[in-house]
């Protein structure tokens, strides 16, 4: 979950970069005046900043349901785990308990040997 952390920052570092060097590149290829020109640079700025806010507050929802979710299936497991260990518990206490019995034994056992 950590690398899928770092990819998703080396995306949005990239998106950003790559929208800031795009905005300007078209901008300063634009034929208009220099206060035109930074006028449409502030916008621009301006709308990939509130852009980069809205796509890391996505991330960062999906980031929190998928953690969310990663502790209720260890929370299930946990519980899974919890009553097969008390099965194997009662398992063992009911094989404990009856080789701590004396076996009863058999008619022929106990019945001296017949004489003749």
């Amino acid at each position: 979950m950590a690398e899928n952390n770092g990819d998703l920052g080396s995306f949005l570092a990239g998106f950003l970069v790559g929208g800031l060097i795009g905005a300007t590149v078209a901008l300063l290829m634009a034929p208009q005046s220099g206060e035109e020109t930074r006028a449409i640079i502030k916008e621009k700025s301006i709308e990939l900043k509130d852009r980069a806010v809205e796509t890391a507050d996505e991330a960062r929802m999906k980031a929190e349901a998928t953690a969310a979710e990663a502790r209720a299936r260890a929370d299930y497991y946990a519980q899974q785990a919890k009553q097969a260990l008390e099965q194997q518990k009662q398992r063992v206490g009911a094989a404990v308990e009856a080789a701590k019995k004396p076996s009863t034994p058999k008619p022929s056992e106990s019945s001296p040997p017949a004489k003749k």
